[in-house]
């Protein structure tokens, strides 16, 4: 299998974020990168760079508004006098139609979601090059391969068209499911992130043409809180494109594998021809987030249960924050779905 990495990824290196009102060191760092990189060449990938598919595929998922904020707001804040090293919102409108303010500090709160998305002076950059690494993916898939693994650092599912949250920027996922539907294929996106992919979800729960399902931690009680529901169907042209499969917190194999049956049904009626894995590893029982409770070789039983449905397949990196195993649970994952 192909992985496609671009280490200009390695830009954005965010040094915090606040949880509980509380700075922490910020948990998606650089160093993800080398151990995904061992992880999946342990697998028997084979390393390559992505191609430059320029703004446009981009923008076909992502406002213009919000391309133009992210760009620049970096610059912008630190002419503020005082203002913090990264770009952290205090202040969010109560809804999406609020006044879109000239300030900077405005702008980060109507387009950052939450204080888990600073913004430091690389992160368009790397984020920019993660989404080529997913279009490059996406291309392979269209060429006739079976699969690719695009390992792309900073993640992306919480990213909506026109706000960030939780490690998230540029939506890889589904800027790939976009580009798959308009080379005239039919994709589906499966989230396996322990959290739900929010983002993913608001970007086509009004479309009836890309089927989007997560698997994740109950929201009740676990990030992103306010999505993530059973009764999110979809609205409009979207009803009954969209399922989500919350579990309860600790959830182990057997259980979470029972569940994934569930997702593929729903594949199989949508007809797709190809999917998306949005691939997130910290469903980890020793992940530092603590939401599932997925052995490492429960990922090889994961991977080879998704490669069943025997459909060209990009892989694409969500979530797996750093820990003992992180490379170990990936090369299970890749393992198992290469039925090694």
């Amino acid at each position: 299998m192909k992985a496609i990495l671009d280490d200009r990824q390695r830009a954005h290196d965010p040094k915090n974020f606040m949880s509980s009102g509380v700075a922490h060191p910020n948990p998606e760092q650089p160093q993800r990168i080398d151990v995904l990189k061992e992880g999946a060449i342990a697998a028997g990938c084979k390393v390559q760079a992505p191609e430059d598919h320029g703004a446009g595929p981009i923008a076909a998922i992502h406002t213009a508004e919000y391309l133009q904020f992210l760009r620049n707001i970096y610059e912008r804040w630190r002419r503020i006098d005082g203002a913090s090293e990264e770009v952290i919102p205090n202040v969010h409108p109560d809804r999406r139609r609020a006044n879109y303010p000239k300030s900077a500090v405005g702008q980060a709160g109507y387009h950052q979601a939450d204080t888990a998305c600073p913004i430091a002076s690389g992160t368009w950059e790397a984020a920019y090059w993660s989404a080529q690494s997913a279009l490059t993916g996406a291309d392979f898939l269209l060429s006739g391969e079976k699969s690719a693994y695009a390992l792309c650092r900073p993640p992306g599912h919480h990213a909506f068209s026109d706000y960030a949250g939780g490690f998230c920027f540029l939506n890889n996922s589904a800027i790939a499911a976009e580009h798959l539907l308009k080379a005239g294929k039919k994709p589906a996106i499966l989230d396996v992130d322990v959290h739900h992919g929010n983002g993913t979800q608001g970007i086509f729960y009004e479309r009836g043409d890309v089927l989007t399902v997560s698997i994740h931690a109950d929201p009740d009680r676990f990030y992103p809180f306010f999505w993530g529901g059973t009764q999110e169907r979809g609205e409009g042209a979207g009803r009954g494109y969209n399922l989500n499969l919350p579990l309860p917190r600790g959830t182990g194999d057997d259980e979470y594998l029972k569940t994934l049956d569930k997702a593929f049904k729903r594949i199989q009626a949508f007809g797709a021809d190809c999917i998306v894995i949005a691939l997130g590893l910290d469903s980890y029982e020793n992940d530092p987030l603590q939401g599932l409770s997925i052995t490492t070789p429960g990922f090889a039983r994961l991977g080879s249960a998704i490669s069943t449905l025997e459909l060209p397949t990009l892989l694409v990196q969500e979530g797996g924050y750093l820990s003992d195993e992180l490379g170990e649970n990936l090369t299970s994952f890749l393992s198992g779905f290469q039925g090694q």
